[in-house]
């Protein structure tokens, strides 16, 4: 038995991504033109290991999740009436209080048929419990044949920047799940703490959205606190990921994060004693933080740039400061699946 098909038994209900894409707008903002508060805030924009984001004023967060999943559609040779199911991973602040973006990305995809709902409540780690949905459905209904995830990154306020951590972009994302697909989402894994649910915030009842700023509540308990938990977390959800499917470190192909900063990658890496593959740094340069669709586009970068070969094993690492920490074994597939 090989180390894939190892993984592949151990995992109670894999589930494969037949096509995966990518809405980013064409303009690049330069890093130097996302508007800070003072001085401070600046420098260490500068130094986040950020180029440019993308950016599209006119495109709200379900219009760049609906050029994905038409991308994905697409390349699945898929009409949206197909979709068994429609899973929309939540925008951090959308349009209008009380609709619903998840039936209105249904509607404009014209998936009629679609069991359409929204998850979400876990910032960057979102797509795990979307992933972890979507697994369930099509094992509970052997007449599902495919589910649709996607997602639309677009920040919460004005201003791109997160202080002191990154630096938000535009994108949407569209993952097409169903149980055939060279790439395989092997196993997953999940875990929050709510002492921190409060940590980050927007303040925005009876403001006008000018003034929306995302506040860090503690910055001394991000920075200390929640990462050295972080670090003990992680550490531990790899041994344990690894241990259940009966594989080591050594069979791991490649490691790949979330896009915060390039002080980020250094911090995991240290943690974990592992090298993110190249693809995390430069998409981090060329797209800065895209949310919860950041470790596929990477995973997707990193096959297209022949980081990874199908058949590799990869582990994709996501971190939210709610706090919230994810862990996704993927066995990749050809480009075909992610073109």
């Amino acid at each position: 038995m090989t180390v894939s098909q190892q993984a592949f038994k151990h995992a109670s209900a894999p589930v494969a991504i037949r096509s995966a894409a990518w809405y980013l707008p064409e303009h690049a903002l330069p890093i130097t033109d996302v508007r800070t508060l003072d001085e401070t805030e600046r420098a260490t924009r500068d130094a986040l290991g950020i180029d440019t984001v993308r950016a599209d004023d006119r495109l709200d967060s379900v219009a760049l999740a609906e050029r994905a999943a038409r991308r994905a559609l697409e390349r699945a040779g898929l009409d949206a009436r197909d979709l068994g199911a429609l899973v929309m991973v939540e925008s951090r602040a959308q349009e209008t209080l009380l609709s619903s973006e998840a039936t209105r990305l249904q509607h404009l995809l014209g998936a009629d048929n679609a069991t359409t709902f929204s998850v979400g409540g876990l910032g960057c780690v979102s797509v795990t419990p979307a992933l972890l949905t979507a697994r369930g459905l099509l094992a509970a209904d052997p007449a599902l044949d495919h589910v649709l995830v996607g997602h639309g990154s677009k920040p919460a306020t004005a201003l791109r920047y997160r202080h002191p951590v990154t630096v938000n972009g535009d994108g949407g994302q569209a993952l097409l799940l169903s149980r055939g697909g060279s790439t395989r989402i092997l196993d997953i894994a999940q875990l929050t703490n709510g002492r921190y649910w409060d940590l980050f915030h927007i303040d925005y009842r009876d403001r006008p959205t000018a003034e929306w700023r995302e506040q860090c509540t503690e910055p001394r308990t991000y920075s200390f606190r929640l990462a050295m938990e972080t670090r003990n977390r992680l550490a531990a959800m790899v041994d344990d990921l690894l241990r259940r499917n009966g594989i080591g470190r050594g069979d791991v192909a490649g490691f790949v994060s979330q896009n915060l900063s390039a002080g980020s990658f250094t911090f995991l890496e240290d943690s974990l004693d592992v090298e993110l593959l190249p693809a995390c740094r430069e998409n981090l340069r060329q797209y800065g933080h895209l949310g919860p669709n950041d470790v596929f586009l990477n995973l997707r970068t990193a096959v297209d740039r022949g980081e990874l070969v199908p058949g590799d094993l990869a582990v994709l690492i996501n971190v939210s400061p709610v706090a919230a920490w994810s862990l996704l074994l993927v066995e990749t597939g050809s480009q075909e699946d992610t073109a």
